[in-house]
């Protein structure tokens, strides 16, 4: 049996995936969060499987939610699940320890097919995304700014652009205001910004934000 813990902001959405899913054999949810922090907490309580994890959600995020689980608890498996198909969140997540990628576009088979994949250490990467991320390579034209950045920068970034302040993403991350204001400013001198709202509206023109929510 697959024990899956869905992680959405949004309770529609995990209220659908739980009705997908509850008649699909050897897969059980056994458990639902609303943010990255009680994703981890349930990681260690519930010990799924399979984590079903958004990537844009208020505090940590999935991201960070994602970089965390991994280190502390290596043999759950996580398979992000996620409105956003777009670079650089693929690249992100996949890099932060997800073994698979599908959007909420697709249809109930392949996220069966995606969570039964992840379950036993496969990759699974929805294939117009597995497409994207064999064209970055191969074409400059689809590099955005954010390439370049490191992993907590990215984490940061995120943050920032959600509207939350340097103390508020201090705690979260368990690091020092100085230490976000170092990063905040090296964000500014590579992206080539110079306030939090350039920064947002950067990350706005390279749909890295979702303005509609």
């Amino acid at each position: 049996m697959i024990r899956v813990l869905l992680v959405d902001d949004h309770d529609l959405v995990r209220v659908g995936f739980k009705s997908l899913l509850e008649n699909i054999p050897n897969i059980e949810v056994i458990g639902e969060a609303n943010n990255g922090e009680d994703a981890i907490t349930l990681a260690g309580s519930l010990k799924p499987n399979v984590i079903l994890m958004d990537v844009k959600m208020p505090g940590i995020g999935g991201l960070v939610a994602t970089e965390r689980i991994k280190h502390r608890y290596p043999d759950c498996k996580i398979l992000a699940v996620t409105i956003y198909g777009e670079e650089p969140y693929p690249s992100r997540i996949l890099q932060a320890g997800a073994l698979g990628y599908i959007t909420k576009g697709a249809n109930i088979d392949e996220m069966v097919q995606a969570i039964r994949a992840v379950a036993t250490g496969k990759r699974y990467i929805s294939p117009e995304v597995a497409q994207q991320l064999a064209l970055k390579h191969l074409n400059k034209e689809t590099e955005t700014p954010f390439d370049n950045l490191s992993e907590r920068e990215m984490q940061v970034l995120i943050m920032i652009t959600s509207g939350q302040k340097v103390q508020e993403i201090a705690d979260q991350l368990c690091i020092s205001s100085k230490t976000v204001n170092s990063y905040r400013y090296r964000l500014f001198e590579k992206l080539g910004v110079d306030t939090d709202v350039e920064l947002t509206h950067l990350a706005i023109r390279h749909e890295l934000i979702d303005t509609d929510n």
